[in-house]
């Protein structure tokens, strides 16, 4: 029997739909003391002048005319959806911002300009005030992306909207996002300022049997829900079953759901919400198979105007029926229930397939077909011809034509202005859709063209000022548009024609604020035509009439991705280690797949795990901690002022390595030298902890009995800790008054005794001295302090304090903003969380229970009780209610809080995050965010014990709350049975190869990256355990870092700069200027094989002169044009071959060889393939490569073989590549593997299994396939193919005999798209996935009846992924402690929406655990958007008939809300389920350690 376990991880990267909305804030919000949003800085930029300001765009809340902050931007990306924050940083906010890492988005940090003086915004302009008050333009520095939440769905989403508040209600007003899902299901959803998440306002369900007769007997349709709200927020409509309107109805203030506690009112602002939904049946208004819908603009009640064909047709029929679609304006009225037809229009082409609404005050809506666009309105309407395809219906006169030749179809669209509409067309182009109009009436339309972008899927306008392409083939971008008239062009831009957009993918770590510098100053290349302009280098459009409006781009920010993938190679890194073996052998390879499509196309090189680019390495034996510290032998004032401009730039001046017994101090000039004698730092003993203290001026050291106080290396002061009176006297010596940890914080030192208390040390920035204080709050008492840390709030925009309840404080910190605040977080024994403000130690914020990783947090002076989240626990806690207290006192007094750490990146939007880790290895992460409570009783209650205390009491931290972030870290203490794992601690870093976060050392050693305001885990396999880490910068390692290892090692690195880290896993994208098909991996000479395509174009007679050589005639044409000599021109795909190296360190990546096809021959597979020359018995290693001639329906199909010698060639070492054997074969050579020493190649519906003489292939055995053979997979003598309609067929090679023979197959239909074996152990199951986007395993059972004496394979599990799979990738797992099988194998692939999901087989002990549990969670944990994931996973097959298989795979992404529980939730669950949560907690992390690949 198999078992398996889905896990995805790696998030899907393709934008499918994006919106923007006013989410997580009001439109016109201009609140500067909330830390959530804007600072003041922004208003003038983004408030008015310039687009449609006054209008909302098309998919809702685009519009920011009132001013304040620009909307949220809300992606889709398959099952992920995740909403950003639109940050606008000025000239003078880049130091701040890219010090602290959030704006390093790009994988490199931007150079750092200071701006002196305060800095105020007003409402409509933007001012710098200097110091000496002269007021200054500020200038954007850049615009970029933070992300402000991300759920993984249980569903796909099929369509996106933004239901709009009605703006004549209230001014604080927000957004709410209306997503659908298949066959009928919709979910309104709203920012939850509590929780700092989405919640479901509404679900509307048009499934199941009651709802049986809206399919009208139908089990499959063509597309999913497509939703439309309408513009002004008072209804939307959800186009389900192709033909069936759901309609919903926008409730207004008085209709709000519960306006006591979660009603609509929070805090007085108002959240659009659904009032009510119903039916309406398309078909009785005569309106059948619809293809779009939209509301309009500009009428007193919605609108909606609904295209649709009357009577079907298609390309073929054409020459009969050519204009079949028609529009039908219907007035909704949701109060009657009635739909009136207010106006309708016919006779348009087949092939109109889009709508887009007008805005005001012209009105109307746009028809977009392919090849040509239409007007109309109630009054009015005009089309344009694209090209010369465009025909007018019979009776009518012929359509202008454009300018420009241009096929529409697949385009997307968006408002720049109320007259002017931004086109993306499917080459990746830019167009200008002007409407030339005089009042309301449109005369005519003018299009031209723009510029070369990527290939978009989706587009939406972000406020007035920029507008964001989702892309499912290409990176997604943020684009700033800047309106100029065309006779006066657009000052401040200039004109640099230069890469097309499709090279941002090789040059994705340059920062979008250096990218507008370089365009602005960088000379002008040649060579380029203006076509291939890319977005980021922006230029006035060229316009015939001086009234024409024109527009510039400039790319401000981009979105990674990596799909769609359609093969995956595993290969060697060239940095591998050749003696690694275990985990650390896995970091050695990396995943080369094949992504994107054509211009956009590159391969994605990925690594789950970092490996440093590593500079020296010194063995250092005993080595317990390692810390570097600044210090200048020289300061005056203007060395203070370049210190503070190039504070990241400063070098380090000492290293200190503590050795136990000794400390070593090291000097980091030029080299690395030691000073141990010449320096006064304590060398006798270990070292706890160093750093530096009053700006960098001093360096304290701390050991065992005290702290030493030092000017670089001359000591100033040495604080000892006074010995009790026992010892003195000669008798025990007590180590309670030892110092066993410490933290600094400018200018603050906590050190914690043996005893457990803490003593804090505070220092005299005046004088540079200390003083050591014992405050009562931290002394030794029954509830002992597990871990602290100390957090420094300060720069301009001091978060924490912002938090606190007297708003008093809060306005007055912009007046002071370089007095920064330290506060100090402790955990105690019994899992209290406390933060305390020094220096007075006063209690500020405090959690009860912190251990047990709650969902949100909040202090506990505030008075909101934390209920259950489901009445299914409750009912069943309710049976042993005295047993589950116990479990829960026994198991929280065992967790214990083990590390702490608490910080701040980014210095303008940063919020705060908040890590932990558990005594069982669990990690807590949390999120910071402020929430004024509203004004309810608890409010008050919470103010009246705040008034009763001391007057002269420091304010607490009311408005303060976390949020828990899931994090894919996993501890590796349970690894080495009886041995003692290195402790798990936190090195925050910043600017360590550009990227800031915290380095965590351990058995497990990750990075924590922060990027975009989320964490990035990347593991660091490649050195085992790591004890410590610091950073270094000097002249030989700028911006590097320390680290040692468990072996005693001292390694001084440095991270790739080649990768980008804003990802699930680290990328090198590298740009190909064409579509990868397939790559495959030469492990011998280290070297790539790569599919790719790019279009080529030919002559009509160049075309004719190369099929009468061949006889063959040619249907390829994509697109038509003219040759100089007035010929057609001809473009089709031109395929070839490449060999291509791997980058070496310092090195690009590099074609060694390419093998061009033939004209109109596509490659369609490439292996490397082991085959034996029968003749001499050697076995040579080949690169196979199978092709088809794709010459039409009309020519008898034929392809090619040839088998190619790759590496350097001994005569000549240029060539890489050398032909060994070519031949023709009758069919299309679909798929090739290497069989024990044969060559297994499928020849169209023939496998044919071939022997090697050494000159040529002959055939010895064969096999008829049913009709297309897609893959071949082969494990010793048996072989797994699928074929494209008739499922999958498993056969076994006989040598003796020369036979293939078939074992069994599948009888049921089934579209194949890729094949593998699943091994487990002595178990071999049969994985296929197939076009419904589902996943099946297989066994071949010859002794059990159901299989038909074995002539059937049997179904063993099945499972829905939501995405189609091109390509499997079979890996060895590793082994675990709990695990002592070691012939396992994992199935890794790669999903055409850019995810990365595994299949892992599990024993059934576990697999029962897990399931079990997983069934319990379905009803345990409230899902987003109410999606149930148990329907989700079910197996698809759209009406056709099929058995359902067994439920045997257990879906890891259901499973991940287990950890993310908190605990009482997870011993609860675990009890009802019949296990503990220890064994659950081993199963998971076991399934995720022996899956650690890369």
């Amino acid at each position: 029997m198999s078992y398996a376990a889905f896990k995805m991880v790696h998030s899907p990267t393709g934008v499918e739909h994006c919106a923007a909305a006013y989410l997580t804030h009001t439109a016109g919000h201009l609140d500067t003391t909330d830390i959530a949003s804007f600072g003041p800085l922004e208003f003038g930029y983004w408030g008015g002048g310039g687009g449609v300001s006054a209008t909302p765009k098309e998919g809702g809340g685009g519009g920011s005319g009132s001013g304040g902050l620009p909307p949220n931007l809300v992606v889709a990306k398959a099952n992920l959806l995740e909403v950003y924050h639109v940050r606008v940083l000025l000239e003078g906010d880049e130091r701040t911002s890219s010090s602290g890492g959030s704006s390093n988005n790009n994988g490199s940090g931007a150079s750092s300009v200071a701006t002196a003086g305060a800095i105020h915004g007003t409402l409509g302009k933007t001012e710098v005030v200097t110091a000496r008050g002269s007021s200054l333009p500020a200038a954007v520095s850049s615009v970029e992306l933070e992300l402000a939440c991300s759920y993984r769905l249980h569903g796909n989403v099929e369509s996106l909207a933004v239901l709009s508040h009605r703006q004549e209600e209230c001014r604080r007003r927000r957004d709410a996002i209306v997503l659908a899902f298949r066959d009928a299901k919709t979910a309104v959803l709203e920012f939850d300022d509590s929780t700092h998440g989405l919640r479901a306002s509404s679900l509307h369900y048009f499934e199941g049997p009651e709802w049986q007769h809206l399919k009208r007997g139908r089990e499959s349709f063509p597309c999913g829900p497509i939703v439309r709200a309408d513009t002004q927020g008072r209804c939307a409509g959800v186009l389900v079953y192709t033909c069936q309107m759901v309609i919903l109805k926008a409730s207004q203030v008085s209709y709000g759901l519960g306006e006591e506690e979660e009603g609509p009112n929070l805090g007085g602002i108002i959240c659009a919400r659904i009032e009510s939904s119903y039916v309406v049946s398309l078909r009785d208004l005569d309106v059948k198979f619809v293809k779009d819908f939209v509301f309009l603009h500009g009428y007193t009640e919605p609108v909606v105007v609904v295209l649709h064909e009357k009577e079907p047709t298609w390309a073929g029929r054409v020459a009969v029926r050519r204009h079949t679609c028609a529009i039908t304006a219907l007035s909704i009225n949701t109060t009657l229930k009635q739909h009136p037809l207010i106006w309708s229009a016919t006779n348009l082409p087949y092939d109109a397939y889009k709508l887009l609404a007008v805005p005001s005050p012209i009105g109307g809506v746009l028809v977009l077909c392919a090849n040509t666009i239409h007007y109309y309105s109630q009054s009015t309407s005009c089309a344009l011809a694209l090209n010369e395809f465009a025909v007018a219906p019979e009776g009518s006169p012929d359509f202008p034509k454009s300018k420009i030749t241009v096929e529409l179809d697949t385009a997307h669209a968006a408002w720049v202005s109320h007259d002017v509409a931004l086109l993306s067309t499917k080459t990746g182009n830019l167009l200008l859709l002007s409407l030339v109009y005089d009042g309301r009436s449109v005369q005519n339309l003018e299009l031209s063209r723009s510029k070369a972008s990527v290939l978009a899927s989706c587009m939406c306008m972000v406020g007035d000022k920029c507008f964001f392409l989702g892309s499912r083939l290409a990176d997604s971008l943020l684009v700033q548009y800047t309106a100029g008239n065309a006779s006066a062009g657009t000052p401040g831009f200039n004109y640099k024609p230069g890469k097309e957009e499709g090279d941002i993918e090789g040059d994705i770590s340059v920062p979008a604020a250096k990218r507008l510098k370089q365009a602005a100053s960088d000379p002008v290349q040649e060579g380029v035509s203006a076509e291939e302009m890319s977005l980021y280098y922006s230029s006035p459009t060229s316009s015939d009439t001086s009234q024409k409006k024109t527009f510039s781009f400039a790319v401000w920010d981009s979105l990674v991705n990596i799909g769609p993938l359609r093969d995956l190679a595993y290969g060697l890194r060239s940095n591998a280690d050749a003696a690694a073996s275990g985990l650390s052998k896995q970091s050695n390879y990396e995943l080369v797949a094949c992504s994107g499509h054509g211009k956009n196309g590159s391969l994605s090189v990925l690594h789950q795990s970092i490996r440093p680019d590593l500079i020296t390495e010194v063995e250092l034996p005993g080595c317990t901690g390692i810390w570097t510290v600044y210090h200048k032998a020289q300061r005056d004032s203007a060395s203070d002022v370049d210190l503070v401009t190039s504070k990241d730039e400063e070098f380090h001046a000492y290293l200190i390595i503590s050795l136990g017994s000794r400390t070593m101090v090291l000097e980091t000039g030029d080299t690395l030298g030691e000073v141990t004698e010449s320096v006064e730092y304590y060398t006798e003993g270990g070292t706890i902890i160093a750093g530096n203290l009053f700006g960098r001026h001093c360096v304290v050291q701390v050991f065992n009995r005290g702290l030493r106080l030092l000017d670089g290396a001359i000591q100033m002061q040495e604080l000892l800790i006074e010995r009790p009176e026992a010892e003195t006297n000669g008798s025990v010596p007590s180590t309670g008054n030892l110092v066993v940890g410490a933290a600094i914080a400018d200018p603050f030192v906590v050190l914690k005794m043996a005893d457990g208390a803490l003593q804090l040390v505070v220092g005299d920035p005046a004088t540079c001295t200390m003083t050591i204080s014992s405050p009562s709050s931290f002394a030794s008492n029954t509830d002992l302090i597990t871990a602290f840390s100390l957090y420094q709030d300060k720069g301009p925009y001091c978060w924490l304090r912002r938090a606190r309840k007297d708003s008093s404080e809060r306005s007055h910190l912009s007046t002071a903003p370089d007095q920064g605040k330290v506060f100090c977080i402790i955990c105690r024994q019994t899992g209290r969380l406390e933060i305390y403000e020094l220096p007075h130690v006063t209690c500020v914020f405090s959690v009860e229970n912190f251990n047990y990783g709650m969902s949100v947090l909040w202090d506990n002076k505030v008075s909101e009780k934390r209920v259950s989240s489901n009445a299914a626990l409750r009912d069943g806690a309710e049976e042993d209610e005295t047993a589950g207290e116990d479990m829960l006192r026994e198991a929280a007094s065992q967790l214990l809080v083990t590390q702490v750490c608490f910080e701040r990146w980014g210095e303008k939007f940063g919020r705060p995050f908040l890590l932990a880790t558990l005594s069982d290895g669990t990690m807590l992460c949390y999120h910071a965010f402020c929430y004024e409570v509203p004004e309810t009783g608890d409010a008050l209650e919470y103010a009246d014990s705040i008034g009763r205390g001391n007057a002269k009491e420091t304010p607490r931290l009311g408005h303060l709350r976390f949020v828990r972030m899931p994090i894919d870290w996993v501890s590796g203490e349970d690894e080495g049975v009886g041995e003692k794992n290195p402790t798990v601690q936190f090195y925050p870093f910043r600017n360590v190869g550009s990227m800031s976060g915290v380095f965590v050392t351990g058995s497990r050693p990750a990075w924590l990256m922060i990027c975009r305001q989320r964490i990035r885990c990347h593991p660091q396999f490649c050195d085992g355990a790591i004890l410590g880490f610091t950073p270094l910068h000097n002249v030989n390692c700028t911006h590097g870092f320390i680290y040692i290892t468990a072996e005693g090692l001292l390694k001084i690195c440095q991270l790739p700069s080649l990768l980008f880290y804003d990802n699930d896993w680290a990328v090198q994208k590298i740009p190909l200027r064409g579509t990868p098909h397939q790559v495959t991996y030469h492990p011998d000479v280290n070297l790539y094989a790569l599919i790719m395509s790019t279009p080529s174009s030919w002559s009509a007679s160049q075309v004719m002169a190369g099929e009468a050589s061949s006889g063959n005639y040619t249907d390829q044409q994509t697109e038509e044009s003219l040759a100089e000599d007035g010929q057609k021109l001809v473009t089709s795909e031109e395929f070839e071959v490449r060999i291509i190296e791997p980058a070496q360190p310092g090195s690009d990546w590099e074609t060694k060889a390419s093998i061009k096809m033939h004209m109109t021959e596509n490659a369609l597979t490439v292996r490397i393939v082991n085959i034996r020359n029968i003749m001499t018995d050697q076995t040579q290693t080949m690169l196979a490569i199978g092709t088809a001639y794709v010459q039409g329906e009309d020519v008898a199909a034929k392809g090619r073989i040839i088998l190619v010698s790759v590496g350097q060639g001994t005569n000549d070492p240029s060539t890489w590549a050398r032909e060994v054997y070519s031949k023709e074969l009758k069919g299309a050579i679909s798929a090739i593997a290497s069989l024990q020493g044969h060559l297994l190649i499928a020849i169209g519906p023939k496998i044919i299994l071939h022997t090697w003489n050494g000159s040529e292939l002959n055939g010895a055995a064969f096999f008829d396939a049913p009709l297309y053979v897609v893959s071949l997979n082969i494990v010793k003598n048996f072989v797994l193919f699928g074929d494209i309609h008739k499922s999958i067929y498993f056969l076994c090679w006989k040598e003796d005999g020369a036979q293939l023979t078939l074992l069994a197959k599948d009888f049921g239909a089934l579209d194949c798209y890729t094949t593998e074996f699943l091994i487990d152990g002595s178990t071999l199951s049969l994985l296929v996935s197939d076009s419904h986007k589902n996943l099946q395993i297989f066994s071949y059972a010859p002794k059990s009846v159901e299989s038909w004496k074995g002539q059937k394979l049997l179904p063993r599990a099945e499972f829905h992924l939501g995405a189609h799979v091109a390509k499997f990738l079979r890996l060895q797992m590793l082994p675990t402690a709990s695990t002592a099988r070691s012939n396992r194998f994992a199935v890794l692939f790669g999903t055409l929406d850019g995810a990365i999901d595994y299949l892992a087989p599990v024993d059934e002990l576990t697999f029962r655990r897990l399931q079990t549990l997983q069934r319990k969670l379905v009803d345990s944990v409230a899902h987003v958007a109410g999606l149930n994931p148990r329907a989700f996973r079910q197996f698809r097959c759209d009406g056709k008939a099929h058995r359902p298989g067994p439920d045997n795979i257990v879906d890891c992404e259901l499973l991940s809300h287990y950890e993310m529980l908190a605990l009482d939730e997870q011993l609860e669950i675990a009890r009802q389920i019949g296990t503990t949560r220890a064994h659950v907690l081993t199963n998971l992390r076991d399934l995720a350690l022996s899956t650690s690949f890369l």
